[in-house]
């Protein structure tokens, strides 16, 4: 069993990797006056990290459940600091991208040992609100990153201004090491099954193939190598499709095990964590140019803007276990609804009053939002792991965080490619008023398949 300070470590190594897929957003604009980047460059400081992390995280599940999940939890702690402090010093941008890329890759291994330890270590209640505090952490990293992010930033701590927000990581990460060597326990699978090579280099080019041409495809001018990889991307998912499937029928254990999908909790579970991540991601990433280059807002403001975000969306957390026991999943179509209207709210907000917006008259909308998301994600996550086996849990934890950073990727591309294209022409608020609809679509989405979960938790 995990105690408590155990917990808190876990938890910790969850918080990282998502802090430090948003924390950049407010911190480009600086880094393109240090390293001279230019626009696709700084997409790639972006999409490096969150393709190496989305390609590997599976793989990582797969080896904690062979050779440990402490282990492989503290070997990517390690990783992450020294990429982190690699970041932190990168003379240029494309040893930023490179250490950024390996930065992906060492929170691959890090980030799917917290489900597995947290399903292997736990059960009933305790898992119930430890799943809960996994859900709770995960949704306040990807907002606190942003405005760490600025206030670091603004902070120029020892004239290290946009380089401070990867060098905090290497303390961080030294007090994670120590802490996992004192209080989380070894855990693996009892049947542990080999490295599924052909599954894991599909399931790469899938990933690649699709997310990359998507982030860098506009600020690249869209050359021909994007949309061949496009057209890649189907045929690559087929056959990792087949080739799981195969698998799976022989008996052997693949990289994803399509009879995993057959739990229904996991399945439709991770239906909806696609369309709310693609618009979370999404909205932050826009958030962040809208409010520092639309309304020439510095970074400290840039961040403060979220705040109201991330105490609702805490609050929603708290309130969250009591009242899935009361109202079941119907608070994941509450949460919708209520998420919703506050991003209705900060559209109509901008429509009316864009050359005086102040952080004080976005407050309302982005507080409702939180507090939307705050009754979402934290059911998602402990839904989609509710039924998953104890001896398959770091493939199912991977198969979950592969799922969510891929649709947090493919919300930057898609959204954040949206709203850059439609703002030289149409300018700045029309162009957030019109991504802010496509998220309300995606929000409609999420709260009309939520009203198909099972009404009743485990």
């Amino acid at each position: 069993m995990i105690g408590p300070l155990g917990l808190f470590t876990v938890l910790l190594g969850a918080a990282l990797p998502l802090i430090d897929f948003f924390i950049v957003n407010v911190a480009l604009p600086s880094m393109d006056s240090d390293l001279a980047a230019g626009p696709a460059m700084l997409e790639l400081v972006v999409a490096g990290y969150g393709v190496a992390y989305a390609v590997l995280l599976v793989l990582g599940g797969r080896l904690g459940d062979m050779a440990g999940r402490r282990r492989l939890f503290l070997i990517g702690m390690a990783a992450f600091g020294l990429t982190s402090l690699a970041c932190g010093l990168a003379p240029t941008a494309w040893t930023l991208v490179g250490a950024r890329v390996a930065q992906g890759a060492a929170a691959a291994l890090m980030m799917p040992q917290v489900l597995a330890t947290i399903q292997a270590t736990t059960q009933g209640p305790r898992r119930a609100r430890a799943m809960s505090l996994y859900g709770a952490t995960a949704g306040l990293s990807m907002v606190a990153g942003q405005i760490l992010g600025g206030v670091l930033v603004a902070a120029d701590v020892a004239g290290s201004g946009w380089r401070s927000v990867f060098l905090v990581n290497v303390p961080v990460a030294v007090l994670g090491l120590f802490l996992t060597a004192r209080s989380v326990p070894e855990t693996r699978s009892e049947r542990p099954a080999t490295i599924d090579v052909p599954g894991t280099l599909l399931l790469a080019v899938s990933l690649v193939s699709l997310l990359l041409p998507l982030t860098e495809g506009r600020a690249a001018g869209w050359p021909l190598w994007t949309w061949v990889s496009l057209a890649v991307f189907p045929f690559a998912a087929v056959a990792f499709f087949l080739v799981e499937r195969g698998a799976d029928r022989r008996g052997q254990t693949p990289l994803v095990p399509p009879s995993l999908l057959e739990l229904h909790s996991l399945r439709r579970g991770l239906v909806l964590v696609v369309p709310f991540s693609i618009g979370f991601s999404g909205f932050m990433f826009v958030i962040a140019v809208v409010l520092q280059q639309g309304l020439r807002m510095g970074p400290v403001a840039a961040g403060l803007a979220l705040v109201p975000m991330a105490l609702a969306f805490f609050a929603a957390s708290l309130a969250g276990p009591r009242l899935i026991g009361r109202f079941g999943t119907r608070v994941v179509t509450a949460g919708g609804v209520l998420q919703a209207v506050g991003v209705a709210l900060i559209a109509l907000t901008v429509w009316r009053d864009w050359s005086g917006l102040t952080i004080t008259e976005l407050a309302p909308g982005v507080a409702v939002a939180g507090l939307g998301q705050g009754l979402q994600l934290p059911v998602l996550i402990r839904l989609m792991l509710s039924d998953v086996p104890a001896d398959r849990a770091g493939v199912g934890s991977g198969v979950v965080v592969t799922t969510q950073q891929s649709a947090l990727a493919l919300g930057v591309a898609t959204l954040g490619s949206l709203f850059l294209t439609l703002a030289p022409t149409m300018g700045m608020r029309d162009a957030l008023v019109i991504t802010l609809l496509v998220q309300l679509g995606m929000i409609a989405l999420t709260a009309l398949l939520s009203l198909r979960l099972p009404r009743v938790m485990r």
